[in-house]
């Protein structure tokens, strides 16, 4: 591989015109796409498999006129001080309010008359209209939102308070301004790191190209291939992340080859054959990551973790062919390592001089003393670093799962405070009421069955109230409606779900009668144990596919091994974290948490998707260069330090980018949003600056020789990627085989 790699490296170099015009290209045709395409809906949500997905697709079939997975509303009204909503004038503008909210879009299904449904609290001071829409909550349109919140804006000019929840007016939130905050803090990171104002543009540059076309690309198709907001915004998070971090690996190779004094063609193509072979794994294993979401089973999930893995590979090609290309562009205004640009302080630093400069003595740099150190100490590293991630995952044993509702909103939105109003003035369960669906077709007494299961559902513990049963136009499908006595994300009304659910069974075992549970609380309770059962075969396909390739990459068992289990680690100590921040609200106000609850139940099995594939790539980098320095005759603790002296720096880089670009996220007002902003950029770090920077080379000490065992069998069978570029090494390269190796003292 590194041999195709430096002869496409050079021919990128040599024929810069035409790859950048097929850059150009691509970008203009992805962007010329993305203008014309028609207006992409939002994105359907479906959850096949579930119960309360079944049950949805009964009554779309039974009973379409109920939209019973249709956005809803709840516009919630509370008098003044002293009045009450029954008042005449009060009484009026609330029905008023009702007939604007029904014929405010076509999107709206039916609006109930708070007075007729009797959704009036007991004090009279509170009450509720329910708002059902033709469409789900992703697939309604701004119009839409606009026409209620207008509505409710005119409610409140008479004086009552007027607040909205339910999922209508979930919209997407908006993040623009932490990409450009993520690309602000890397650009600082590069010149600093480059000390180049031309080094440090080139990473920027091609990652914003790569996450340009891939975007687009993804707003051309989404019409066709039912593709949310989401699906965008993760792409271009991610993509943004490993763009840069691509880049700036090539690019310091080739400055790290030009100081040792190759041509910059000849540097250009084995920067590519070398580095750019540790990209090509290190995107495998992020691809590998991303498109392994489609395990889950939940469309949205799939079609998110493919446009991403696109994106990435994107990244990847671009850094093998663009990078190149433009350091032909740039000449010789990409300085060798430890030159720095006039703008930086002129010429070469005596302290990072090579060889060419003589004798004189070299100044190490902080990540070779740090290496010495690790080597030096590796026991007590290993034991400081492990003990201090295992306490951070303690808090991972009282970890919550569940999806957030309008209670975990920030205290000062109109959905939060329609959910305490309604939780004051009804009970916390009227937030959150339980669907029950019941499939009469074939029972004799259809509605004797149905009043039955309302009988028996009445009877279970934490229900509040149970609604008389509804029959569609045929008579053979009922819908009861159940108020739990608990708020929606509590365990109790999970509990009630399965209570259900157990009933359920002995029902059609007696006539055949079939009940499923369905509404927003239980999909949302569907969702969090779909996701929670396929966290382990997700983690086992992916840690086992990514191992198989850096069985492959490293030619040794125990490195992989050891990259899977320090992985493992970091992503523990990460979940600690949130949970201690989020669930428990420790240092809640630095983070901005106004309010703790269960954890997003998507959050373990995204954190493994997203953090395995780039903690490899820090894994890849910094690994393939230490075994490298082995491969070309040093000993096993003069190769770590040969790592950390060419990779340290670049990797602390590349984390303080990513760390930066997730950290943006964590000033979101959607909890959701920050959650994983957080856990996101925790994890990069404990990875990079804990695993990878502390524990890997204590481990590798400890293990000398043995690190780079592989069974013989194994390494017949094994293809021979040359990674770290062995086929590229000259009769120069080897040096006199009877001059004395420089001792490394470690």
């Amino acid at each position: 591989m590194a041999t195709f790699l430096y002869k496409l490296g050079r021919l990128s170099f040599r024929r810069r015109h035409f790859v950048a015009l097929i850059w150009v290209a691509l970008l203009t045709l992805a962007g010329v796409g993305a203008a014309s395409a028609p207006t992409a809906a939002s994105s359907s949500f479906s959850i096949p498999g579930t119960e309360a997905q079944k049950a949805f697709d009964l009554l779309d079939e039974r009973a379409p006129e109920a939209s019973a997975d249709g956005a809803n509303a709840r516009v919630v009204f509370k008098a003044p001080d002293g009045e009450k909503v029954t008042d005449p004038a009060n009484k009026a503008e609330i029905q008023k309010t009702v007939s604007s909210l029904k014929s405010g879009s076509d999107q709206v299904a039916s609006a109930a008359d708070p007075f007729a449904a009797k959704a009036v609290s007991k004090d009279g001071t509170t009450a509720y209209a329910s708002v059902t829409y033709k469409v789900t909550s992703m697939e309604l349109t701004d119009d839409s939102r606009d026409a209620l919140e207008k509505t409710t804006d005119e409610a409140r000019d008479g004086g009552m308070t007027v607040e909205v929840g339910g999922d209508a007016l979930q919209a997407m939130p908006h993040t623009g301004a932490t990409e450009i905050i993520g690309i602000a803090v890397a650009a600082v990171v590069l010149v600093i790191t480059f000390g180049s104002l031309v080094s440090a543009g080139l990473p920027l540059l091609t990652a914003l190209i790569g996450v340009g076309i891939g975007v687009s690309s993804i707003a051309a198709l989404a019409n066709a291939l039912d593709l949310g907001t989401t699906t965008s915004t993760l792409a271009m998070m991610i993509g943004l992340a490993v763009g840069i971090d691509y880049a700036l690996f090539i690019v310091s190779r080739y400055r790290a080859e030009l100081a040792e004094g190759r041509e910059r063609e000849d540097a250009a193509g084995r920067a590519v054959g070398t580095a750019g072979s540790a990209v090509v794994f290190a995107g495998l294993t992020v691809v590998i990551a991303l498109v392994g979401l489609a395990v889950v089973n939940i469309p949205m999930l799939t079609k998110m973790g493919f446009a991403a893995a696109g994106t990435v590979a994107i990244a990847v090609l671009i850094a093998l062919t663009m990078i190149p290309a433009l350091l032909g562009y740039a000449g010789k205004k990409v300085k060798p390592t430890g030159e720095k640009g006039r703008l930086f302080g002129g010429r070469k630093k005596a302290a990072e001089a090579g060889p060419a400069e003589g004798n004189a003595p070299v100044k190490e740099n902080l990540g070779t003393r740090w290496a010495r150190f690790v080597v030096r100490r590796p026991v007590a590293v290993l034991l400081l670093g492990v003990l201090g991630l295992g306490a951070a995952a303690l808090p991972v044993s009282q970890l919550e799962l569940g999806l957030p509702d309008d209670g975990a909103q920030p205290t000062s939105t109109t959905q939060r405070k329609a959910y305490d109003l309604i939780a004051d003035g009804f009970g916390p369960g009227y937030n959150g009421p339980l669907m029950v669906v019941t499939d009469l077709k074939g029972v004799d007494d259809a509605k004797g069955e149905a009043a039955a299961v309302q009988k028996k559902i009445s009877g279970l513990d934490d229900v509040l109230t149970v609604s008389p049963p509804r029959f569609n136009k045929a008579g053979d499908t009922a819908i009861v409606s159940v108020v739990p006595s608990s708020k929606p994300s509590g365990t109790e009304t999970e509990g009630l779900v399965h209570a259900i659910r157990g009933e359920a069974k002995d029902v059609k075992a007696d006539s055949g009668a079939e009940v499923m549970v369905t509404g927003t609380t239980a999909m949302n309770i569907d969702v969090s144990e779909k996701l929670n059962d396929a966290l382990l075969p997700y983690l086992a396909l992916v840690v086992g596919l990514a191992f198989l390739l850096l069985i492959v990459v490293f030619r040794s068992v125990l490195v992989p091994l050891k990259a899977a289990l320090g992985f493992l680690l970091s992503v523990l100590a990460a979940l600690g974290a949130v949970v201690a921040v989020f669930q428990w609200g420790w240092l809640g106000s630095l983070f901005g948490v106004e309010q703790t609850g269960p954890i997003m139940s998507m959050m373990p099995i995204f954190m493994v998707g997203v953090v395995f594939g780039l903690a490899m790539d820090y894994e890849v980098f910094l690994v393939t260069r230490m075994r490298e320095a082995y491969v070309h005759g040093e000993s096993p603790n003069e190769a770590i330090v040969t790592g950390f002296k060419h990779g340290a720096r670049v990797v602390s880089a590349a984390a303080v980018i990513m760390i930066a670009v997730f950290a943006g996220f964590i000033g979101s007002s959607e909890q959701m949003v920050k959650m994983i902003g957080f856990g996101l950029a925790i994890a990069v770090f404990f990875d990079a600056f804990i695993v990878r920077m502390a524990l890997v080379p204590a481990v590798l000490a400890l293990l000398g020789r043995k690190a780079w065992w592989l069974p013989k069998w194994l390494d017949r069978s094994l293809p021979n990627v040359d990674v770290e570029g062995e086929g590229l090494r000259t009769p120069a390269d080897q040096g006199d085989p009877e001059e004395e190796r420089e001792l490394v003292r470690v």
